[in-house]
């Protein structure tokens, strides 16, 4: 067997990966996990694969994937949350540019083709957002001011509330080695954790269209929850602590950090929490 023969073998097999991988991490999502999944289907790009990674679903939602045969790769694993599923997908991803994806949403037609083109034009940008669509309980919304999406090193604008969404992103793989993936430890706010992290460092690029429809009202939806500044706030302590941060971000993390304890305590004083209440109005104390 000659060396030639291997090399040529070798590059068929690179030549056959896609450019882009698409991760859908789903949970008890039967109900609408198709409608995800045929937006996607759905593309004018079709250089790409198709990973879902059910994170222990007890409902219909493994069986409607798996009538979806070869055209989608499905991973299954136990209940551990959406940060360990999208890690999951990540991890087992073939593609040079990842593009999540979450089960309760929809991309346009042209989503993937319009951020492959940008990356084209864009050698040295590593992650792109599109502009959403915003849909509450099957009615389009406007969102308000404070969520304006903006162009570049976003760091100190994304500070009070997270400006980047999962499912309008599209990233290169290598960042990860860089920043670190999502953090399995945050049961909510993953995702402004991991924004935080790269937007420190590095430019999040818009493309001003509106390419996804981001869906919100039901019963399951994470970002739901009530307090979800404890797990912000758990996010700028890291960042804070990372020594990632430059002079002006460090100091607009602090300010923010100090906000949001102190609104925290308040919200825990007026339940009873007091204990709680009198620790994160100690730690907003803490930084100067």
């Amino acid at each position: 067997m000659s060396d030639l023969w291997i090399k040529s073998c070798k590059m068929k097999r690179r030549a056959k990966l896609p450019l882009v991988s698409v991760i859908i991490p789903t949970y008890n999502r039967g109900w609408i996990i198709q409608e995800a999944i045929d937006s996607v289907l759905d593309q004018d790009f079709n250089d790409y694969e198709l990973i879902v990674v059910d994170d222990g679903s007890e409902d219909n939602t493994l069986e409607i994937l798996e009538a979806y045969g070869k055209a989608i790769k499905v991973l299954q694993q136990g209940n551990r949350g959406v940060s360990a599923a999208r890690n999951r997908g990540i991890e087992e991803a073939t593609g040079r540019l990842l593009a999540f994806l979450d089960s309760d949403d929809l991309w346009l037609p042209k989503k993937l083709s319009t951020q492959v083109k940008f990356f084209e034009n864009n050698a040295d940008a590593l992650i792109n957002q599109t502009q959403e669509i915003w849909n509450r309980n099957g009615l389009r919304v406007n969102p308000k001011k404070r969520h304006h999406k903006f162009s570049g090193m976003i760091f100190e604008r994304s500070l009070e509330l997270c400006l980047v969404s999962p499912s309008a992103v599209m990233i290169a793989k290598d960042l990860f080695d860089t920043v670190g993936v999502f953090d399995e430890n945050l049961p909510a706010c993953e995702d402004y954790d991991l924004w935080l992290r790269i937007s420190c460092r590095y430019p999040v690029h818009l493309t001003d269209l509106p390419l996804v429809i981001k869906r919100g009202g039901h019963d399951d939806q994470l970002s739901k929850g009530v307090g979800l500044d404890k797990y912000r706030i758990q996010s700028l302590l890291k960042i804070i602590e990372s020594d990632l941060l430059l002079p002006q971000q460090y100091r607009a993390a602090i300010t923010t950090l100090k906000e949001k304890c102190k609104v925290y305590a308040g919200g825990c004083r007026k339940r009873g929490r007091i204990q709680e209440a009198e620790y994160f109005y100690e730690l907003a104390e803490k930084y100067r």
